[in-house]
């Protein structure tokens, strides 16, 4: 589960616990992960200087772009012309007119909702599936009991599960309540005030009860000022509260299975055919976010401006609020490659799989049919080199050895729009051999359901910047193929010449970009663009 962002109210609860404080002294300027560091201060993409510099008067061809997430609201402002339609479906007649196994799937594809249009909005986490899988089979195995080494390293395997899932449900609930204690004051305070949305003068105002209360009114005055209002500190704080009982009673919750919703054959991996074509479901914000960054419209004078001109969004709902699932994410795979695919972006992860296999198998198909796959590094602040983020372009066996890598893949870190040592996100997973690109990722303002736009960050936002740099690169240059895509990207990067901050091991450290990415570099569309231009004339 990809989580889109680090949100006021986690900051919030870190800093009633005195760990760390929080303050932002300015905000990022509009479409910033688009602009360019010389001309405008900032370290985006360049897409606009590559547009007005470079792309005047050229021919483009569109480019169909999978949208792997948790569905996209098609009827956006910014989005409805460029969503991918599927000519070969007569919509409404119930009918497979193009014989491809999905009844009227006009746009792409549900893969975790049902024929009676029912959908499933939330999941377990991956480790609690698979923990409740294996209980029954080790829950009774004592130090003394005979295995082989295979049961044996499967046993080990179960017992970190258990102890990870049990850390995460503790947290969980002790976070839920302090959340809920800490709304309660801030509702308590609103309610002596008087007024449904007090300013910082009337808080300022306010004298407060207890200690407890002093507290609580010194963070609402931060609130308000990180997010420039109390409706909008508020709204955060609501949706805190909503994050963590969706942890306590779905995500972390051993005794809840949504998975009957979809009524497939679950351990059938190999089954393709079930779902529906509702392709928003019940909660799109995320995957709308993501498509606005890679395609909104840039010519309509409305919200914004995605990366790509020419990228038409084929969207592909697997993620629901809690951990994909690997068969889905396969069938996904499948999906879009079958119906012309050239890139596909998937801002989704977890620390755990299950059937790596058929993802795999989903993987190496994409790279026969010259597509290439954007992938979100995670945002849990983590070398991706030793705790590994899942999808990964590493092909495994059922015993978990590496058979080679999926070469045209992009494991994308996440920037921020301050030029200076803290320019890696703190919340980004690094990697020296297994993140490849950073990209633009805090503070991305984008669409979201209901012809609205908000701001979000998260490695879900920095790999759709890649998906759409790739996407305008396969556009305008149509003849290069996927690996000679990924090669340009990575030869066009921007290396800062200064080290930047992380965490690892728990010790903040100073380290030049190429200690923790392949490249050492952000990806930069107008580098990339003359590079292509120059590779197109010379082949």
């Amino acid at each position: 589960m990809s989580i889109a962002r680090t949100p006021f109210f986690l900051l919030v609860f870190i800093t009633l616990f005195s760990f760390n404080t929080y303050a932002q002294t300015k905000k990022a300027k509009d479409n910033w992960h688009n602009l360019d560091l010389q001309m405008d201060g900032v370290p985006g993409i360049s897409t606009e200087r590559a547009y007005n510099e470079l792309l005047k008067g050229k021919e483009a061809r569109p480019v169909k772009v999978a949208v792997i997430d948790g569905g996209v609201d098609i009827e956006h402002e910014d989005l409805k012309e460029k969503i991918w339609l599927n000519k070969g479906e007569v919509e409404g007649d119930s009918i497979d007119n193009d014989s491809n196994g999905y009844i009227d799937d006009l746009h792409g594809w549900n893969f975790i909702g049902n024929s009676e249009g029912e959908n499933v909005h939330y999941d377990n986490l991956e480790v609690v599936r698979l923990v409740r899988d294996l209980h029954p089979k080790y829950v009774s195995v004592l130090p003394t009991t005979p295995l082989s080494e295979e049961e044996r390293r499967k046993f080990l395997a179960y017992q970190k599960m258990t102890t990870d899932y049990m850390s995460k449900l503790q947290i969980a609930q002790i976070t839920e309540r302090v959340i809920k204690a800490f709304k309660q004051q801030v509702d308590s305070i609103v309610s002596d005030i008087g007024k449904d949305n007090p300013t910082i003068a009337d808080f300022k105002r306010y004298e407060p009860k207890n200690k407890m209360a002093r507290k609580t009114l010194s963070m609402i005055e931060k609130g308000i000022h990180e997010e420039g209002s109390y409706e909008k500190f508020y709204d955060d704080l609501v949706e805190g509260v909503k994050h963590y009982e969706a942890e306590v009673n779905y995500h972390l919750n051993m005794d809840y299975n949504s998975r009957h919703i979809v009524g497939d054959n679950y351990n059938d991996s190999k089954e393709r055919y079930y779902g529906n074509n509702d392709v928003k479901g019940p909660d799109a914000l995320h995957g709308t976010h993501v498509a606005g960054i890679i395609a909104a419209d840039r010519s309509n004078q409305k919200g914004i401006k995605g990366v790509a001109d020419q990228a038409v969004i084929m969207v592909l709902r697997v993620v629901p609020n809690g951990d994909e699932r690997d068969k889905d994410v396969a069938n996904a795979i499948f999906y879009a490659v079958d119906n012309g695919a050239k890139i596909i972006n998937m801002s989704f992860g977890k620390a755990y799989v299950k059937d790596k296999q058929i993802v795999d198998s989903a993987v190496g198909y994409a790279m026969k049919h010259d597509v290439l796959i954007i992938h979100a590094a995670g945002n849990e602040g983590q070398d991706n080199d030793s705790e590994p983020n899942y999808p990964n372009k590493n092909y495994v066996d059922s015993l978990g050895i590496n058979k080679g890598v999926a070469e045209n893949w992009i494991e994308v870190g996440a920037t921020g729009w301050k030029y200076d040592e803290t320019l890696v996100a703190d919340f980004s997973n690094y990697g020296k051999r297994t993140v490849d690109v950073f990209a633009p990722g805090v503070d991305i303002y984008s669409t979201v359901p209901g012809s609205k736009y908000k701001e979000e960050q998260g490695t879900s936002m920095a790999a759709p910047v890649v998906s759409g740099l790739a996407a305008l690169i396969r556009s305008y240059y149509p003849d290069l193929t996927a690996s000679e895509v990924k090669k340009i990207i990575f030869d066009s990067v921007v290396k800062p010449t200064y080290r930047v901050k992380i965490t690892q091991d728990k010790t903040k450290k100073k380290v030049w970009l190429s200690d923790i990415s392949v490249t050492g570099g952000i990806v930069n569309a107008y580098n990339a663009l003359k590079l292509a231009n120059d590779f197109a004339e010379k082949h």
